[in-house]
C-alpha cells in the first residue's frame, strides 16, 4: 500500500469509530462531540495511535470552513416563526452577554495566573461563545426537550454568538501584536462587521433562493454542489467586505430555510449530513492537535477557570443582560447552565498560535481543557437540571410522512405542515367547512402519532398537524386562517 492509501484507511477508520462513538454517547449522556475529541486524542502522538500531528494552520483553515457549513446548516434548519418572538433578547445575550462573559473570565485569568490583562481578556474572548448542537444532542439522547421558548432561544443565541467571539479574539490579538494600535475605532468596526454580515447574509440568501429556482439544472445532484458553492461564496465575499462571514452564512441559511425553493427537503438533509461530517472531522483534527501530556500542567488552572466560567461568568452575563425580559429565574438559570463550549473556542485558540502571541500554546491548552470540562460536566447534567427546574418536556416521536413531495421549478405548489392549537378556529370543524381557497388541499393529518387520510367530512382536532398542499402565494394566508382564534 502507498502512503496515500494508508492515509485513506486511517481516515476512514477514524470516521467509522467516531460514528460508532455517537451511539455510545447516547448511553453515557455526554455530547457525541466530546467522544470525537477523545478519538482524535487517542489517535494522536500522545495516544496509542501515535500519529504525529502538529499543524495549527490546517486546523484553523479547516475549522473556519467547517464552521461555515455548520452555521449554514443550523440556519437552514431554524424555523423563523419560532425564533422571531425571542429575537431581541437572544441577540442581546449573543452580543452584550458574550462581551460580559469575556470581561469576567479575562479578569479572573489575569488575577489568578501570571497573565497580563490583555492576555486574560484573550482567553475570555476565546471561550465566550456557546454551542447549542452539543446541548440538543444530549437532550435528544435522553428523550428530553425544553419547555416554552427556551429551545428556539438557545438555538438562535448559540447560532449568533460566534461572530462576537471571533471579533473580540481578533481585536485583542491585534492589540497584543501591536501595542500601539488604537482602540477608538473598535466599536465602529463591530457595528460594521455585524451590519455587513447581516445584510450580506440576507441579500445573498434571497439571491440563493432566486438562483436555485431560476437556474433549472439538468441534474438534481448539482443542486447540492450549488449550495456548497454558495456557502463558500457568502463567507468569502462577506469577509472581503470586512464583514463577519460567520454571521452572513448563518443569516443566509436562516433566510433560505424559511423560503420555498426547488429540492428544499433533500438539500436540508444533505446539509445536515454535511454538518455532521464537518463536526466529526473538525473534532478529530482538534483532538489530534492536542498533546494530552501538555494538559497536565494546566489541570488546576483549567479546572478553576472552567468553574468560574460555568458558575459565575455565564450566570452573571445571562441574568444581567436578560434582567428586563419576561423570562423567569428558572429559565435564566437553565440558560446559564446549558452554555456549553464547543468547537469555536478551540478553533479560536489556534489564532494566537498563528499570530505568534506569547503564551499561545498555554492558552490553547487552557481553552481545550475548559471546553472538555464544560462538555463533560455540564453536558452530562443538562437533563437532570432541566427536570430539577421543571423545564423539561418529552420529545414527541414524529412519524415519518408516508410520502415525499419535492416541487419542481415548474410547479407552483408547496407541501407544508401546520400545527393546530386548541385556540384555532379550525378545531371541531369539518374540512369542507373551512372553505379553503381553490388550489389548496389538506392531503394528510398527523394525529396522536398516526396518519389520517382526510375527507371533506373529517373533523379537525386540537393538536393535529395538517399537511397542506397549496400554491406558494396562498400558503401564508391559509396558515394564518388555520391558526387564528375564533
Amino acid at each position: 500500500m502507498t502512503p496515500f492509501e494508508y492515509l485513506l484507511l486511517g481516515t476512514s477508520l477514524l470516521l467509522l469509530v467516531s460514528i460508532l462513538a455517537s451511539k455510545v454517547s447516547s448511553r453515557l449522556g455526554v455530547p457525541a462531540l466530546l467522544l470525537f475529541l477523545l478519538v482524535g486524542m487517542l489517535a494522536g502522538s500522545d495516544g496509542p495511535g501515535g500519529f504525529e500531528f502538529d499543524k495549527p494552520v490546517l486546523v484553523q483553515s479547516l475549522g473556519i470552513v467547517a464552521l461555515a457549513y455548520i452555521l449554514f446548516a443550523g440556519g437552514l434548519d431554524t424555523n423563523w416563526r419560532s425564533v422571531r418572538p425571542v429575537l431581541g433578547r437572544a441577540l442581546i445575550l449573543s452580543t452584550l452577554g458574550v462581551f460580559v462573559t469575556a470581561l469576567l473570565v479575562g479578569w479572573f485569568v489575569h488575577e489568578v495566573l501570571d497573565f497580563s490583562l490583555l492576555e486574560g481578556l484573550l482567553v475570555g474572548a476565546i471561550v465566550s461563545s456557546t454551542d447549542a448542537a452539543a446541548v440538543f444532542s444530549v437532550l435528544r439522547s435522553r428523550n428530553v426537550s425544553l419547555r416554552g421558548e427556551l429551545k428556539p432561544f438557545l438555538e438562535l443565541e448559540s447560532g449568533s454568538n460566534d461572530p462576537m467571539a471571533v471579533f473580540l479574539t481578533v481585536a485583542i490579538i491585534s492589540l497584543l501584536v501591536d501595542p500601539g494600535a488604537k482602540l477608538y475605532h473598535l466599536p465602529l468596526l463591530v457595528l460594521w462587521q455585524m451590519a455587513v454580515g447581516a445584510a450580506a447574509g440576507y441579500l445573498l440568501g434571497k439571491g440563493g433562493v432566486l438562483l436555485i429556482n431560476r437556474l433549472r439544472l439538468e441534474y438534481e445532484g448539482l443542486y447540492s454542489v450549488l449550495t456548497l458553492t454558495l456557502v463558500l461564496l457568502i463567507y468569502s465575499g462577506t469577509a472581503l467586505l470586512r464583514g463577519n462571514g460567520f454571521l452572513a452564512v448563518y443569516a443566509a441559511g436562516l433566510v433560505m430555510g424559511n423560503s420555498s425553493f426547488v429540492q428544499k427537503k433533500s438539500l436540508i438533509r444533505f446539509h445536515d449530513g454535511l454538518a455532521w461530517l464537518m463536526q466529526i472531522t473538525m473534532f478529530l483534527i482538534l483532538g489530534l492537535q492536542v498533546f494530552p501530556t501538555h494538559l497536565v500542567p494546566v489541570t488546576l488552572v483549567g479546572l478553576s477557570t472552567a468553574a468560574f466560567l460555568m458558575l459565575v461568568a455565564r450566570p452573571v452575563s445571562v441574568f444581567a443582560t436578560l434582567s428586563f425580559t419576561p423570562m423567569t429565574v428558572r429559565e435564566k438559570t437553565m440558560i446559564s447552565w446549558v452554555g456549553l463550549r464547543g468547537a469555536v473556542p478551540i478553533v479560536l485558540a489556534t489564532f494566537p498560535l498563528m499570530a505568534g502571541v506569547d503564551k499561545a500554546e498555554m492558552i490553547f491548552n487552557i481553552v481545550f481543557f475548559i471546553v472538555f470540562t464544560s462538555a463533560l460536566l455540564q453536558g452530562s447534567t443538562i437533563p437532570l437540571t432541566a427536570r430539577w427546574l421543571g423545564l423539561d418536556a418529552p420529545i414527541s416521536a414524529k412519524p415519518r410522512r408516508p410520502f415525499e413531495f419535492e416541487p419542481s421549478d415548474e410547479e407552483k405548489g408547496e407541501l407544508v405542515e401546520v400545527e393546530i392549537s386548541s385556540a384555532s378556529s379550525a378545531v371541531n370543524r369539518q374540512i369542507v367547512d373551512l372553505h379553503l381557497p381553490p388550489g389548496s388541499l389538506i392531503v394528510l393529518i398527523q394525529r396522536r402519532g398516526e396518519f389520517v387520510v382526510p375527507g371533506g367530512g373529517t373533523l379537525i382536532e386540537a393538536g393535529d398537524t395538517v399537511h397542506l398542499l397549496a400554491e406558494r402565494e396562498r400558503i401564508n394566508a391559509i396558515r394564518a386562517m388555520l391558526e387564528t382564534p375564533p
